[in-house]
């Protein structure tokens, strides 16, 4: 009973995770490549601490990655580590949310993508 239990905890906090529109977006987002946070806040255009705790409740459910490089944090959506049901929920976002970027979000995340960490996420860090 307490495996079934497991089952159902992690499968409540994966949809869990998924029923936000914005950690959805952040989602599709990080399908073109790690981001760091600043990117991340800039796209979504929400408050840092929104933004950190959307990631968090993605890194909980299993769906992405951090690392920390300096004073920054970078995203990347998760590797499976060998868990084929996280791998088959990983594949099925990125087939799910392949859907092409149009116009002006194109356009911002590729500005957003090529700009110097330093330079761009500054007035994050005060």
């Amino acid at each position: 009973m307490a495996k079934y239990r497991n089952i159902i905890d992690e499968f409540t906090t994966l949809t869990k995770a998924l029923a936000d529109g914005q950690r959805v977006r952040a989602l599709r987002y990080l399908c073109e490549g790690e981001m760091c946070l600043c990117q991340l806040i800039e796209m979504l255009g929400l408050a840092p601490s929104t933004v950190s705790k959307h990631m968090s409740i993605l890194h909980q459910a299993g769906l992405v990655e951090s690392r920390k490089e300096g004073r920054w944090i970078y995203y990347r959506l998760a590797e499976s580590g060998g868990d084929v049901k996280l791998a088959g929920t990983i594949r099925w976002l990125r087939e799910y949310l392949e859907a092409e970027l149009m116009g002006e979000e194109l356009t911002k995340l590729r500005e957003i993508r090529r700009m110097k960490r330093e330079s761009f996420c500054s007035h994050y860090q005060r």
